[in-house]
């Protein structure tokens, strides 16, 4: 999916780098991230007379993402800015070339941040506290009309939703489906993440010392409904460590102060209009996840979940 990160296909980027360090410092050393989906990371090892520190280099090289790069790093570079200064611990803004006019790929330039994507089965519950804790801040954040970032944008609808070949409940599919029918519920919108789960924030620390440091990707940032974020972050979970964790979600971010949709109608379709989604078989997140150590997130168990999700969803508010 990913270019070497020493081929020649970021010769005219490394050069755009280059540019914006301070006089007598120099790249010693590139490595790839593992984790995304959408662009090709890259960590840059800086030295110079100072102490040396690092760099992340994001690429957009996927023709579907370099078609709609000016949009999205465009808006990830305002988001960066934007929360500089706040509670929601984010990466620093170097430089960002998002139509390509210097880079061999749109590109961002942005500060490495501490710690690392937590995706195991160790302390679960300690580190959905502080998930659904960190999204209470971000959707607390008052955010002036003129810096507001897009309106939220759906992922899915009726008439995408590709329903599983091998399902034995066709008509708890269905079901779902036709909750998304309706219109968008009536809501009071806030800052969106949009795209926040566990794969995009960085976490240091075990146990009681467990700590977010930070919390990445947001080419997404929306206005809208908090349920819809926590949604995308509870059908994570549900992914990721199965249903009863997702669902659990939800309570940790009440019990944090967050608000929710007041309606249980309302906030399954919320639910439901996020993890249908990921059907059949979440691969989009998957294989990231498989790459960072989730070998057992097979398209069948994440098939299982999602489809024991729905059937929790409509137990619970349906």
């Amino acid at each position: 999916m990913n270019a070497g990160v020493n081929s020649r296909s970021w010769s005219n980027t490394r050069v755009w780098v280059e540019q914006v360090l301070p006089p007598g410092t120099r790249i010693t050393a590139v490595a790839a991230l593992r984790g995304g989906w959408t662009s090709q990371m890259r960590r840059l090892d800086i030295e110079g007379p100072a102490e040396p520190y690092s760099l992340v280099l994001r690429s957009f090289v996927q023709t579907f993402y370099v078609k709609h790069a000016v949009g999205l790093l465009t808006r990830e570079a305002a988001m960066l800015d934007l929360l500089a200064d706040t509670e929601v611990p984010v990466a620093r803004l170097h430089r960002v070339d998002a139509a390509a006019e210097h880079c061999d790929h749109p590109s961002l330039l942005m500060s490495l941040l501490p710690g690392s994507v937590r995706l195991d089965e160790d302390d679960v519950e300690r580190r959905s506290r502080l998930l659904a804790r960190q999204l209470v801040a971000v959707h607390g954040l008052t955010v002036p009309e003129r810096a507001r970032p897009r309106t939220y944008q759906a992922w899915t609808s009726p008439e995408r939703v590709r329903i599983p070949d091998a399902t034995a409940r066709p008509e708890l599919w269905r079901r779902a489906v036709d909750v998304i029918r309706r219109e968008p519920p009536v809501h009071r919108p806030c800052f969106l993440h949009r795209d926040f789960h566990p794969g995009n924030v960085l976490f240091t620390g075990h146990g009681a010392d467990l700590t977010i440091t930070g919390v990445v990707d947001w080419v997404e940032t929306s206005w809208g409904p908090a349920d819809l974020d926590v949604a995308h972050c509870s059908t994570a979970m549900a992914l990721l460590h199965g249903v009863p964790a997702g669902m659990r979600l939800v309570d940790h971010y009440l019990a944090a102060g967050g608000t929710l949709s007041a309606a249980p109608a309302d906030h399954l379709y919320w639910r439901l209009l996020d993890a249908l989604a990921f059907a059949p078989d979440a691969e989009k997140v998957a294989t990231p996840w498989r790459e960072l150590g989730r070998v057992d997130l097979t398209p069948a168990v994440l098939t299982q979940r999602l489809e024991d999700l729905l059937q929790a969803l409509f137990t619970q508010y349906g």
